[in-house]
């Protein structure tokens, strides 16, 4: 029997709150930043781990998911993966089983709680995370999932250190960064960002997580 959501899920259990009014103007922006480009496959990214880059795509998911699309929310973070603890999935199966032809596509993606959202977590953590996302068989397997899902939305491991984030935009139309507010050196996401350039990823905009305001409650904030 499959437990319930994480409540980090703010925009499936708290729907009508600020933040979660802020995951759908996300949704919004991301939408008429690209009106001349269709975005089917975006990738969410931060310059180190702990800066809410998963949980923003987790809500963003749903936000769409709500919206009618349908969407697939994979898991390509094969270093420290946590959307399968998140969505309170199984995860014996998962990008690497299929990656190394041990399960197909078909019987590894799982339907979430959230009607239109379905999941493909990492699978198994490999001993060669880099040379398995390069693969041609990644870019087989994301060409046969456009043709079944309005939307593809990507976690990944963060952008400094280690080179799998870069490989994954490779096969993304767009990427969002997220960065923490007060957390992450200036220069870290300065490199973050030339980072991604330099591979051609095209950045959409930047997501300001854990905005303090006034009253104190914690803001998401879109820029371009």
């Amino acid at each position: 029997m499959r437990r319930s959501i994480n409540s980090d899920l703010i925009t499936l259990h708290h729907p009508k709150s600020p933040i979660s009014e802020a995951y759908r103007t996300l949704r919004t922006n991301i939408q008429f930043s690209s009106f001349e480009t269709t975005m089917q496959v975006i990738m969410v990214a931060s310059a180190q781990r702990g800066e809410g880059k998963t949980t923003t795509i987790s809500n963003l998911a749903v936000a769409y998911a709500h919206e009618g699309k349908k969407v697939l929310l994979v898991d390509s973070d094969l270093r420290t993966p946590v959307l399968h603890d998140l969505f309170s999935l199984q995860n014996q199966l998962g990008l690497t089983t299929i990656l190394t032809n041990q399960s197909k596509w078909q019987e590894t993606i799982k339907d979430t709680e959230v009607e239109n959202l379905s999941l493909l977590t990492s699978g198994p953590i490999p001993p060669n995370p880099s040379e398995l996302l390069s693969h041609q068989r990644m870019g087989m397997l994301m060409d046969t999932l456009k043709e079944h899902y309005d939307l593809i939305l990507m976690d990944t491991s963060p952008v400094m250190g280690v080179t799998d984030s870069l490989v994954v935009s490779a096969l993304c139309d767009g990427v969002i960064l997220v960065v923490a507010a007060g957390m992450t050196d200036k220069e870290l996401v300065t490199k973050t960002k030339a980072n991604l350039e330099r591979v051609n990823s095209r950045i959409l905009g930047v997501v300001f997580n854990d905005i303090k305001g006034k009253s104190n409650a914690r803001k998401t904030v879109f820029s371009r």
